[in-house]
């Protein structure tokens, strides 16, 4: 068997990670991307078979084990041949975190109008 290699950067882009090449190679020189557990800084770090990958996108880690490198940036389903996906499934968000995800937060009571003269009256002792 030959050890399979493939330059990062590109086997981000044609894994579709990413939506670029240029976008590829600011995230690993940003340290987002990391093989074996180490951070890596060159977008031509060249990866080889059974390396794994943990790239810290936006909003979410995927982790991606390395098992052969492409040729071209086809589509979805040739794509998801490149690698398999260990990424741990998403932790489910509790009862409360689901009620509130989204809203904002309940406003103040307007002043009623005992307080109302409390603040005028305040704001006249400061004057």
């Amino acid at each position: 068997m030959t050890d399979v290699r493939q330059r990062l950067d590109k086997w981000l882009w044609f894994t579709r990670v990413v939506k670029t090449r240029s976008l590829a190679q600011k995230l690993i020189k940003g340290g987002h991307v990391r093989v074996n557990l180490q951070r890596v800084s060159s977008p031509s770090h060249q990866l080889k078979t059974d390396d794994v990958l943990t790239v810290t996108l936006s909003r979410q880690v995927k982790v991606l084990k390395f098992i052969d490198a492409g040729t071209r940036r086809g589509p979805a389903v040739e794509a998801v041949t490149l690698y398999e996906d260990l990424t741990p499934p998403p932790v489910p968000a509790t009862a409360e975190e689901r009620a509130t995800r989204g809203r904002a937060p309940a406003p103040e009571k307007r002043p009623d109008k005992r307080a109302r003269r409390d603040l005028i009256r305040l704001k006249e002792t400061d004057d």
